[in-house]
């Protein structure tokens, strides 16, 4: 019995087959594709990578009932080895075609326009995901590989030059001055979420994690946190453009000096996108958010305000938990998709979106009177 992920096993024609799971999330993507037909014949195999099995990738899905997706990679070879259940899973969240090829595009060049200087803007944030070839994704990276990651951002981290140019603090050995500094700023990642545990994400806590950021607070980098590396480009106010750029030259930063330290980079699959661990991020692994005061469209009804913003492409979210954040009207309004779309579509489609948002929430105020 192996213990940690709860399985039981049965020696059948020479391999190691697991028994079929009791999957609790019974309304999970995983539960509708991980058959007792695909589990017989894929869960005996091991990646080569970092050793994952299907009962790993799946584990989230077996254990809590409130998974929408359920499943994660451990390496890159899991997309491949296990494509029967992360296929069909894929296509069906993202909504792409069994044929379908991802297209990547920084070039901020081709991006008209910024959002409206008038707008209630509090702040902007962009942040993708990248992973370095040749090392697992957190779920399944061993010990020495999520080590060799942190040792290659580390160095390469200190070519970084200009605006870019910071310090990269290692959660390991934290003096205390420090975590609580991270903490006021809102960039330390804790442990102890219940996902990323039974996904096997925070083994080894908290060795070969960090966190980078440059002098100003508006270029971070997580290290080994659910992905290898979480790149964020933040600032205060709505100059979502100029965000994308400092994002796009610390991209570029980030991928120069990892290939030059160590010959690697970034896995890049063609049908996929970047490969990041959680199948829900693939593609651009960008999300693109605003804080923005919406008090007009709050007025006229929340549930109005998500179907206006799926017509749009873009994702509403409290901005603390809670539908309208502190001020009541408060909102996080994001791009929706992530594979199928470039970077700079999805920008474009923030920046329109949101000044659509705003313009029509200045009619909504004098329609109800505010």
């Amino acid at each position: 019995i192996n213990a940690e992920y709860g399985q039981h096993y049965y020696i059948t024609n020479n391999l190691r087959m697991a028994a079929f799971p009791e999957i609790k999330s019974t309304h999970s993507l995983v539960a509708k594709h991980v058959t007792k037909e695909v589990w017989d014949k894929l869960s005996g195999h091991t990646t080569k990578t970092a050793g994952f099995t299907l009962a790993k990738a799946i584990a989230c899905a077996v254990q809590f009932d409130n998974q929408h997706c359920g499943i994660y990679a451990g390496d890159w070879d899991s997309y491949k080895d296990f494509a029967d259940v992360f296929d069909p899973i894929i296509q069906e969240y993202h909504g792409i075609k069994a044929d379908a090829k991802h297209t990547s595009d920084m070039d901020f060049s081709k991006i008209t326009g910024n959002v409206n200087p008038d707008a209630p803007v509090h702040s902007t944030r962009i942040r993708v995901g990248r992973s370095i070839d040749g090392f697992g994704l957190s779920p399944g990276i061993t010990k020495e590989q999520r080590v060799g990651v942190e040792k290659l951002f580390s160095s390469a981290s200190q070519k970084f030059e200009g605006e870019l140019a910071g310090t990269y603090y290692p959660l390991a050995g934290m003096e205390e001055s420090v975590r609580q500094q991270l903490v006021d700023d809102h960039f330390l990642f804790v442990s102890g979420d219940r996902n990323l545990t039974v996904a096997g994400m925070e083994r080894d806590w908290p060795e070969g994690r960090g966190i980078f950021h440059n002098k100003d607070k508006t270029f971070l980098v997580w290290v080994n946190e659910e992905d290898q590396l979480r790149i964020i480009s933040m600032e205060k106010g709505g100059d979502v453009l100029g965000v994308f750029k400092r994002l796009a030259g610390g991209i570029k930063a980030v991928g120069d000096s990892v290939m030059a330290e160590s010959g690697k980079g970034f896995m890049l699959d063609e049908k996929y996108g970047y490969v990041h661990s959680c199948p829900t991020n693939l593609g651009t692994g960008m999300r693109a958010s605003v804080h923005i005061d919406l008090p007009g469209w709050t007025a006229h009804g929340v549930d109005k305000l998500k179907a206006r913003c799926e017509e749009l492409a873009l994702q509403p979210r409290g901005t603390r938990g809670e539908s309208g954040g502190q001020t009541g009207h408060t909102y996080d309004i994001s791009n929706k998709h992530r594979l199928g779309y470039s970077e700079i579509q999805l920008v474009q489609t923030m920046i329109d979106g949101v000044n659509k948002l705003y313009d029509e929430d200045v009619a909504l105020q004098k329609k109800h009177g505010l």
